[in-house]
């Protein structure tokens, strides 16, 4: 429920992020008369992703186990691409979104009001889509059984408070640091991302894909029973199996270890700064004041 809350508060705090800037953007420029077009995007991005969660989970019902379980592996697999991109991503362009949404919103404006409803469909179903296929994953991952409702249950208490903070970020009653709270909430997904790639190579292992499925890497299941409550807080977070192959285990080393890698570098490393001129190289009289640009720019929130 943990890794599922989490995934719906960042996957939805991304949406309504976009929504409120949008929003505030045409309020500001006094351009209200399109706040109908803007929302006529915002809710068919919401039913695409809506109906794309349902064709991912009932579409394979009536299927062979074996097809169940090659179509899961493969989507879980797809979705650990698909959230390592945008963890990524978000984590470069925090600091940039506003101004690259306004500027696609200016564009739109300008060609009219179908404009307004194509970018802001774009713009919101792309996130839609997205956390549709990483939330059907991760509750894939971490239920314990066909009928437990628990991973939904907190995709849909992540999903309420990304609404809500984005309204207040939109009233201005909240100030977050984005670039921050991307950069941890991004670490943490990474782990998450690889729980789930391990759940899609063991599915791929039932469906007789990939070998290796009795060949277990380790077994501490009477240490750490699936059904204690520790058991059950380690798969609901990391989606950690007690008893897991060599193949699963070989893949989740194979994805952690070189992206969270990358990720710390990229994230927390900073810029290296420019070597300073040489001084013959320098005017006579030069001020000796910092170089257009190295101010850094403030976090967005």
């Amino acid at each position: 429920m943990v890794a599922n809350y989490l995934i719906g508060l960042r996957e939805g705090l991304e949406a309504a992020l976009v929504i409120s800037i949008l929003v505030a953007y045409l309020v500001r420029t006094e351009r209200r008369d399109l706040l109908p077009a803007l929302w006529a995007g915002v809710g068919i991005a919401a039913a695409v992703s809506l109906a794309f969660g349902a064709l991912l989970t009932f579409g394979p019902q009536g299927l062979s186990f074996e097809a169940q379980e090659a179509i899961g592996g493969s989507l879980s697999i797809v979705a650990v691409g698909l959230i390592t991109w945008m963890i990524f991503w978000m984590a470069r362009t925090a600091r940039h979104l506003k101004a690259d949404l306004q500027h696609r919103l200016d564009d739109a404006v300008a060609a009219g009001k179908r404009a307004v409803v194509v970018m802001a469909l774009l713009a919101v179903g792309r996130e839609g889509l997205e956390t549709a296929l990483f939330l059907w994953a991760g509750a894939q991952a971490t239920s314990g059984s066909d009928g437990d409702a628990t991973p939904l249950l907190g995709a849909a208490l992540g999903l309420l408070t990304a609404v809500l903070l984005g309204w207040l970020l939109y009233r201005g009653a909240v100030r977050v640091d984005l670039r921050r709270f991307f950069a941890w909430t991004g670490a943490f997904l990474v782990l998450v991302a690889a729980g789930v790639l391990s759940y899609g190579v063991h599915d791929l292992q039932e469906a007789g894909i990939l070998p290796g499925l009795h060949h277990l890497a380790f077994d501490v299941s009477a240490a750490v029973p699936p059904s204690s409550w520790y058991g059950t807080l380690l798969k609901g977070v990391l989606n950690f199996s007690p008893a897991t192959t060599w193949v699963e285990a070989v893949a989740w080393l194979a994805f952690v270890v070189p992206t969270m890698t990358f990720f710390v570098r990229t994230t927390w490393g900073g810029a290296p700064r420019p070597p300073a001129p040489p001084a013959s190289s320098a005017p006579s009289g030069a001020s000796s004041a910092p170089a257009v640009g190295t101010t850094p720019t403030p976090a967005v929130g």
